[in-house]
This record gives C-alpha cells, structure tokens and sequence, in this order.
C-alpha cells in the first residue's frame, strides 16, 4: 500500500480540486490520497470560509483518504514556512509523491529554479541587489531567477511548487514532485463557466451571487459561511490597546507604528491592507501581519514553533485508517488521533486559535477539537 501527497487550503474545496484528485486517481488508482489540510486560517493570512471540520468531511467525501492538519504556525507562513511544515508532515507519513496544481506544467523547470535557489549563491546577492533598488521581495527574486535561468515564474502555484521541491531537496526527503495542470485563472475573480479558482468563488459568495455548478456538492452547505472582514473590529480593539505590534511574527519595527496610526481611519479589513501597503510591503505580507496579530503569534512563538513534533489526524476512511496502521510504526512523528488536554505547546496553540475563530462562527469548534476524529467507513469515489 502507498501513498500520494496532496496539500491544500480548500477555500473552499471546488472543480479543480475534484479535477485534481480524479485525475490523481486515474494515474494512480491503487495508492492512497493523503491530505495536508491548513485549517481554520490560510496563508494568504485568511481565514477559511468554512471550518477544518466540514473542510476534511468534504475531503473525504470526494476522494481523500486520510485528512492531517498543517499546523497554524506553518499554515500561516511564508511559502518555505508552508512548504517545510507540509512536506515534512507528509515524509513521516511515508509518502512516495506529492502532486501539486501547477500553472506552467513543467516540473523540470521548477527542479532547476529549486535547485538554483538552493545552491547558486548568486541568487541571494541578485536578490539583495533587486530589493535594494525597491521591488519587493517577490518581484526580486523573480528577477534575481530570470538573470540565473532565464526562466520567469510568477504564478503562486508554481511558486508553492518551487518551495515543495526545496525543502525535499534541502533535506533529502524521499518524495518525487510532480504536477498537474491547473485549469483556473488563478487571477480571475469572475467566474468562469465551470471551473473558477477559489478566489472567484469567495468573491462570489461574498456578493450573495450563486456558485451553482463551480463546486460538486450542494450550494447550501457553504450557507454558514465567514470572512476576514468580521473579524475586523477585534483586531482593531488588538491594535488600540497593543502597546508594541512588532513584538508579533511578521511585523517589522517601523510598520507596527503605520499599523497604529491606520487602523483608526480604516473602516474594514480591505482598506486597512490598502492604507498600508507599498512597495515593500505586499497586500498578501501585510495579511499574514494582521492575522498574526489577531491570533497573538508572537515572534517569541513562532521561534519556538519551528519544527513539526507530531501528526495530528483530522479524518480518514477504510483506506486511510489501513495505511495509518501500516506505517505508524515506521513514522519518524508520533500520530495523534485524539487530543488530550496536554499534549504539546503547538497543539495546545492550534486550540487557542480555534477559540479565536470561534468567536465570530461560534460552532463551539472547541468541543469538536477534543471529540473524535472524523471517519467515514465507505470509500468516497462520489
């Protein structure tokens, strides 16, 4: 019995993502889908739409079967933050692949830009010297990788795709990258007839417009939905009476004071980002700054939260509960398939957060951390 890789947010689960677990299904039809699930919050520095638990029941309904949580000081971070917390995760589970939805296709192209981030120093000189000169970091390095390779990547799931082949090369893991096309405009926020990215769906959701035919299940299970934008006035009440912002991870000394004088003349979510944003600080970075203050992940946290300590299960079905029996005994990572109340630092955190969460969806998710965990006995070939 083994296992293919799949890591994904779900926000919210739609067509491409049937299309991509179908089609790994195809190629593979006797291995197991294991999937890294971020959970209540995304690395965009979201929230989900919908929680971790309905999240993995849809999962497992369509094609997954076994659901692990990427835990939130992973979810939440950069793309080689992400990346490290998710690969990781899947090596102890002794998955042969990982495969991932990829803009441009090509995965001996994001090998060489991989392997030149790794190992050609001159990478980091172009990449000071970009920066210097006033692009933001994304824009650098995609600067500093044309000059080395020619090669120009800017789609964000190429972009993931790259930081996943880092960490297995920068560690010598034993899983193969490969991608499949992906067949939405991730840039879009209108939808498309069939096949729209979750971007376009949220924004669709957002305006009450329907999505009837963008995602395989029912439209009103997407009834009880939340956003960022609700969160809005606790952060706001955070920011006020913070009397140091940048004590929190991702906030640097010199934006918290902007952060400060801001936050009183912005009236939601979206024009606070926008009132601070630059050139330095992208609308994606300054997200991830605010969520990061929302949740109190401090910069004293996250240097604590650097390594993966445990697999936490989410759900799984017949498949996924015979692999898990199959390799726990080799897993380099204890499994933990029901939470206690002491268990570790990370995982005491992870239920901090959903306490977070939970003041605004108020599904008393606290309880459902300490239940246990999701099954479905039939396998989902729905």
């Amino acid at each position: 019995m083994k296992a293919i890789g799949v890591i994904a947010e779900y926000n919210p689960f739609h067509n491409g993502h049937l299309y991509h677990l179908n089609t790994i299904k195809e190629k593979y039809p006797d291995y197991v889908i294991v999937l890294v699930l971020s959970g209540n919050y995304t690395q965009r520095g979201d929230i989900s739409i919908l929680d971790k638990f309905k999240k993995t029941e849809i999962a497992l309904k369509y094609g997954v079967d076994l659901v692990i949580e990427l835990p939130f000081p992973f979810a939440t971070q950069s793309a080689d933050f992400f990346s490290f917390g998710a690969i990781t995760l899947l090596e102890a589970l002794n998955v042969e692949r990982v495969i991932f939805g990829s803009e441009s296709d090509n995965i001996e192209d994001l090998k060489l830009i991989a392997e030149t981030q790794l190992n050609n120093p001159e990478f980091d000189k172009l990449t000071k010297i970009y920066s210097k000169l006033g692009k933001n970091y994304p824009t650098a390095l995609s600067s500093a990788l044309y000059d080395l390779t020619g090669k120009s990547i800017t789609s964000p799931n190429d972009l993931l795709g790259i930081s996943y082949i880092k960490t297995i090369l920068k560690y010598n893991y034993n899983i193969i990258p490969e991608t499949i096309k992906r067949l939405d405009n991730y840039h879009d926020l209108e939808l498309d007839q069939d096949t729209s990215s979750a971007s376009a769906i949220r924004e669709a959701l957002k305006n009450n417009k329907s999505i009837k035919g963008q995602v395989p299940y029912d439209e009103s299970f997407l009834d009880n939905r939340h956003f960022i934008d609700e969160f809005f006035n606790i952060l706001k009440y955070k920011i006020i009476t913070e009397e140091d912002l940048s004590i929190y991870q991702t906030v640097d000394e010199g934006i918290d004071r902007l952060i400060k004088r801001e936050i009183t003349k912005s009236n939601n979510y979206d024009e606070l980002i926008k009132n601070i944003k630059s050139k330095r600080y992208t609308y994606n970075k300054i997200s991830r700054m605010l969520l990061h203050i929302l949740c109190n992940f401090t910069k004293d946290k996250a240097n604590s939260f650097r390594e993966i300590k445990y697999i936490r299960i989410l759900g799984l079905n017949k498949n996924g509960s015979s692999y898990l029996n199959k390799i726990k005994k080799t897993s380099t990572l204890p499994i933990i398939s029901k939470i206690t109340r002491e268990k570790d630092p990370m995982l005491d955190y992870e239920i901090e957060t959903t306490k977070i969460y939970d003041i605004i969806c108020n599904n008393n998710l606290v309880n459902r951390e300490f239940e246990s965990i999701i099954y479905i006995g039939d396998d989902n070939n729905d």
